[in-house]
């Protein structure tokens, strides 16, 4: 499907490295953001996930904030909520993806989104979190706690 849309055959817009809470073991990935007619090709591969036999689902978010700190309480605070420009109820928001599903603590996943644009999430930053999105909940799905975070930059060449 993303060579459909010519993803396969050119470099990112946008990347976000992702990197775990400390306590959530070695949680780490990359998501890409390639643009598209229409849209926006979104790819994720994240290794290190926790849970029972490191399966399951996991929430993924963009969220509005600028920045993978926070305090005690909340160690990826500064994340802020979804990404919801269009103020939408959940789970309309630009910001909501679907989940991904952990294989031996590995996941894949590819989507086309008409949400967003690469450049409107450059500087936001995009969440797993720790279970998956009921797409029902408001204000975010329940998906609980955030476990790990990147912010999504220009494409650089990296």
């Amino acid at each position: 499907m993303a060579d459909t849309f010519g993803a396969g055959r050119k470099n990112p817009a946008a990347t976000a490295r992702i990197k775990g809470r400390k306590e959530n073991g070695t949680v780490n990935g990359r998501v890409d953001f390639y643009d598209t007619y229409g849209g926006t090709i979104v790819v994720a591969q994240v290794s290190g996930l926790p849970g029972e036999a490191n399966e399951g689902f996991f929430g993924f978010h963009i969220h509005g904030g600028a920045s993978c700190t926070g305090n005690a309480e909340d160690p990826f605070a500064d994340t802020g909520q979804h990404y919801n420009p269009g103020n939408q109820s959940h789970p309309q928001h630009a910001g909501d993806l679907p989940l991904l599903l952990g294989n031996k603590g590995t996941a894949w996943m590819a989507v086309y989104t008409d949400r967003f644009y690469p450049e409107d999430v450059i500087g936001k930053t995009v969440v797993i979190h720790e279970k998956p999105d009921d797409f029902r909940t408001q204000p975010s799905g329940d998906s609980g706690e955030k476990i790990a975070c990147g912010k999504i930059m220009e494409w650089q060449g990296r």
